[in-house]
């Protein structure tokens, strides 16, 4: 019995292993983002750092995101955003979900706390002191727990143009059904180099944001990593583009093609 129970906790240690071996992301990745207003004013910058963390002594990853106005557009448009995921490590779904933003004077401050086990979100708005229950769909992602997901679950050695993958999020107090298409691979140049990649299209609501359901095109290295390079987005008024200008921690090497 006791061979038995080693031989399983040795096989359970390995599967961990192999995991954390081939995950796309580590602790004390982080990027940075410039963002630019229809091809060519400056708009903005933003980041995005993951590390390590606990919830009910679990360990978790912990990714804060970070977006704010900068320059000129700064005066007549004031952004400052603040997201935050807590998900585990080994699962990748999310405990945990802070949304923190103010957008022109559009404020939200919601905290989110998830148990997949019995399929709930909590949901507190802070701003509004108003807390409520809400049902969601089995495995279900926040809006930040979903890329680092994809990142780690979406096989990208065997998909075809055209084809999309879904998963359950869940977003403010609902639930929505998020699908990603693939466009295919492309080369773009970066601040680093040229660099092979895949293009992806997102689907977003339509509405005080986007202009319709394909207004974003998201470009991330066809490396080990996935990492994003680009993102592309018509929005109800004029364009926005993010471009990678800065990145630490990956955990596998960056693949540049150098001129």
């Amino acid at each position: 019995m006791k061979k038995t129970l080693l031989i399983i906790f040795i096989l359970l240690v390995g599967q961990i292993t192999f995991a954390q071996e081939n995950s796309a992301f580590q602790s004390g990745e982080w990027f940075k983002f410039r963002m630019s207003y229809s091809g060519w004013m400056k708009a903005g910058e933003a980041t995005l750092q993951i590390k390590d963390s606990e919830i009910n002594k679990k360990p978790v990853f912990h990714v804060v995101g970070k977006g704010k106005t900068t320059g000129a557009i700064r005066w007549f448009f004031k952004v400052k955003d603040r997201y935050e995921s807590y998900f585990d490590k080994e699962t990748n779904l999310p405990y945990k979900f802070i949304r923190d933003i103010n957008e022109g004077g559009h404020t939200k401050n919601l905290e989110i706390e998830f148990d997949q086990n019995i399929q709930k979100a909590y949901v507190n708005n802070i701003k509004l002191n108003k807390k409520t229950v809400v049902d969601t769909k089995p495995s279900v992602q926040d809006m930040v727990s979903a890329f680092y997901y994809l990142r780690n679950n979406y096989d990208t050695d065997s998909i075809q143009v055209g084809d999309e993958v879904s998963l359950n999020m869940f977003f403010d107090s609902e639930n929505y059904n998020f699908k990603l298409k693939y466009l295919g691979r492309e080369t773009v140049r970066t601040k680093f180099g040229k660099v092979k990649s895949l293009k992806f299209r997102p689907y977003v609501m339509a509405g005080r944001v986007f202009k319709e359901q394909e207004s974003l095109t998201l470009w991330v290295s066809a490396d080990k990593n996935k990492i994003p390079l680009k993102v592309k987005a018509n929005l109800a008024v004029g364009s926005l583009r993010a471009d990678l200008v800065s990145f630490r921690g990956l955990k596998h090497p960056f693949e540049i093609q150098f001129d």
